[in-house]
């Protein structure tokens, strides 16, 4: 009952999704012009204006084209421009502004012809209709005696024009010499709706105190030789306009659907053609003929549903094909009834059958329901072009069924308990709370994305398992007490345990559930990593001490990459685990395994580096090509956290680190080594020291063993 009363009340949000409809049907189905076009524009665009000048042109260059329209047989001309004040080259005009003109020169110029005079002449000689502006604040008529104006006569219930029509307080008309001279006026202001799109356009409307026709109407007027419009009403307002032989139904308002087709050049001849001669007398022979602009610099471009920008001209072009034709839309009076209508019907069939179709039953019935709707929408449409409204009544209707799901989400909540009591102590938390919501992905399968792959692995295992060969079960606790925080720093950062391995652990991010920085969180966790296991190996120590036994440290390689992998249940139909499979997955456990090669904690492939350089302080560690890969892979190592980043020690490091990069390329093997003792220096206690004896090294070895001469700074790795 609330959503019916919501449609009666028709708010803006409301009306802005029937519109918006109705724009998608014209989108679907736009109208197709005839073959043979009532209409042409005669378009003052930018060729025009660099040839002529700017605008406004004086009144003898607009007589001398109507005097070519008349030449080229158009029926009817019509302007979509206003003259409201006079020619300001007028001679008579100039005589009485321009200083400094002589005796003999003022008198000439007021001999000459007046422009309005002229341009008044040429109109008479041809149907011509003049636009009309309808103003904002009651504009004065400036001419002597009551302005010429276009009858109208109501039939039907009297009509307020004050509460039903479009109403502006003033309207601006043309010079009175022109507009005696015109065969019509009619007022071209268009008013968009709240989204600023043209949809309706008024075909009379009420402006400076009177009832006026709107261009389109008035050139209609003229051509069926009518004197008045004959506007037929009810209770709700205006039902249709009456001229002979043709009948418009409109809205309440006086306004009618414009049924569109896209923007058509073939409709525009430029007014410099026209002046110069160049268009065939065929072109605009017994036509109406449209006068108006394109220029973006004269403001009168608008949006339709069809396109983002099309002068107002061709609107008005458009309306009058569809009322020579026929194709125009209506909205019936009685639309907002059948609406309604509709809805609870349809709302109430959903109620009722609900309990006994059961879920897939009624959501049949539903996309059935939904689709005859969709379908009497879309034909009366196409084949009446009337608008009925299908949005509302499915979105009401959907509203119904979304209710009756809510309730049953409760009864729905204790399987979900289930689920979590069953796989909470086997999968991370995010996978766990999403299979409980949805136990659909408990199959097999997989789905691409791009993840960040991590892989971390205790160095010198087999040593410590060794010490404890005697205590198996101490090993066991070992292992649960440093695989324990190593996991919550992963799962803190919404990262994801693929599985254990041994001692090593596989993590991934971005899956099962999106992270938008899943690279920086990846980097973070690693950094946490560290500092937990750095926690544990000063716990460890303080127990050896207080208990008098050895003890081992942990130390912690890490290899992190990113790139597109398949992610999703893997395996057979009668076990699977939710992993991730593709190459970074076999990169990312290349990178960890060079960790101690490198003598560093962290290896970053590219794509991860490339990802958290502006935030994490990185040091590139070598072109590598790992084991099992044919392109080399530029290396990174972390650091540390942002805060890091932007320290002096850091930018001091990273210039000295890049020059003995450069120096190691550039087989500058004495710089190298000078460089690499320096940024040793620098670097005391990031555990980084393993990385410069290596290039140390590495100078001492090239000096004495030159390289090939096609030799291109690439390690090749021959071990994992």
């Amino acid at each position: 009952m609330l959503l019916l009363l919501l449609r009666i009340t028709d708010p803006p949000p409301v009306e802005a999704l029937r519109v918006r409809t109705f724009d998608a049907l014209q989108v679907l189905a736009p109208r197709v012009p005839p073959a043979e076009r009532p209409v042409a524009i005669v378009d003052i665009d930018e060729a025009s204006l660099r040839e002529f000048g700017q605008w406004p042109w004086t009144r003898t260059r607009l007589a001398a084209l109507c005097r070519k329209l008349q030449e080229a047989g158009a029926a009817i001309a019509a302007f979509d421009i206003v003259f409201s004040e006079p020619g300001r080259l007028s001679p008579p005009l100039l005589a009485q502004t321009l200083p400094d003109l002589s005796a003999a020169a003022r008198a000439d110029l007021r001999a000459q012809p007046d422009s309005d005079a002229v341009f008044a002449e040429a109109i008479g000689r041809l149907p011509v209709v003049l636009g009309q502006t309808a103003a904002s604040t009651p504009v004065a008529w400036a001419g002597e005696g009551p302005p010429p104006q276009t009858g109208t006569a109501v039939v039907g219930t009297d009509l307020d024009p004050e509460t039903a029509l479009i109403g502006f307080p003033g309207l601006i008309r043309n010079l009175p010499v022109l507009e005696r001279a015109a065969a019509g006026r009619g007022v071209f202001t268009i008013s968009p709706e709240r989204d600023g799109v043209v949809r309706r356009v008024p075909l009379v409307l009420r402006a400076g105190g009177t009832v006026v026709p709107t261009l389109a109407l008035d050139i209609l007027r003229v051509a069926t030789g009518a004197d008045t419009l004959l506007i037929r009403t009810d209770e709700s307002g205006v039902i249709s306009i009456r001229l002979p032989e043709l009948t418009v139904p409109t809205d309440p308002r006086g306004q009618i659907w414009v049924r569109f087709s896209p923007h058509d050049p073939e409709l525009y001849v430029s007014a410099r053609d026209l002046l110069n001669g160049t268009v065939p007398p065929e072109r605009l022979r017994d036509k109406i003929v449209l006068v108006g602009t394109s220029s973006v610099g004269l403001l009168d471009n608008r949006t339709t549903p069809l396109d983002r920008s099309m002068p107002g001209v061709e609107i008005y072009a458009q309306l009058l094909e569809n009322l020579l034709t026929g194709a125009t839309l209506t909205v019936p009076n009685e639309a907002t009834l059948i609406e309604v209508d509709a809805t609870a019907a349809v709302s109430l069939a959903i109620i009722l059958f609900a309990p006994i179709l059961g879920a897939l039953g009624l959501l049949m019935f539903g996309s059935l329901v939904a689709a005859q709707l969709a379908f009497v929408s879309w034909y009366r449409f196409s084949a009446n072009g009337i608008l009925f409204d299908a949005t509302y009544p499915l979105l009401t209707t959907f509203s119904v069924y979304l209710t009756l799901v809510f309730t049953h989400y409760f009864r729905e909540q204790a399987g979900g308990r289930r689920i979590r009591t069953a796989f909470g102590r086997y999968l991370s938390p995010d996978l766990v709370e999403q299979l409980a919501q949805s136990p659909e992905p408990l199959r097999l399968g997989g789905e691409e994305r791009r993840l960040t792959i991590m892989f971390s692995d205790v160095r010198g295992f087999t040593a410590i398992a060794e010490f404890y060969k005697d205590d198996p079960a101490g090993l066991t606790a070992l292992m649960n007490r440093f695989l324990t925080p190593l996991t919550h720093a992963i799962l803190d950062r919404q990262g994801t345990i693929d599985k254990y391995m041994g001692d090593a652990i596989m993590a991934f991010w971005n899956a099962p559930l999106p992270d938008d920085d899943h690279e920086a969180h990846a980097a973070a966790a690693a950094l946490d990593m560290l500092a937990r296991m750095d926690a544990l190996n000063a716990a460890r120590r303080r127990e050896a001490e207080a208990s008098g036994h050895l003890v081992l440290p942990l130390d912690v390689g890490i290899g992190i990459n990113t790139g597109a992998c398949v992610v999703g249940n893997m395996g057979s139909d009668l076990r699977f685990d939710y992993s991730v499979l593709g190459d970074p997955v076999n990169v990312a456990s290349r990178l960890e395994g060079q960790s101690k090669r490198y003598g560093v904690k962290i290896v970053l492939g590219a794509a991860t580096a490339d990802a958290i350089r502006e935030r994490y302080p990185l040091l590139e560690i070598d072109r590598v090509q790992v084991k099992g890969k044919s392109e080399p892979e530029t290396l990174f190592t972390l650091l540390g956290d942002e805060a890091f980043r932007g320290s002096d020690r850091f930018r001091r490091l990273a210039a000295r680190h890049a020059g003995m990069i450069a120096a190691y390329r550039a087989r500058q093997w004495d710089e190298t080594a000078s460089a690499a003792q320096a940024c040793r220096t620098l670097a005391q206690d990031l555990r980084i020291d393993g990385l410069y004896a290596l290039y140390a090294g590495r100078a001492e070895t090239f000096r004495r063993e030159p390289q090939p001469a096609d030799w291109d700074g690439v390690t090749v790795a021959a071990t994992k």
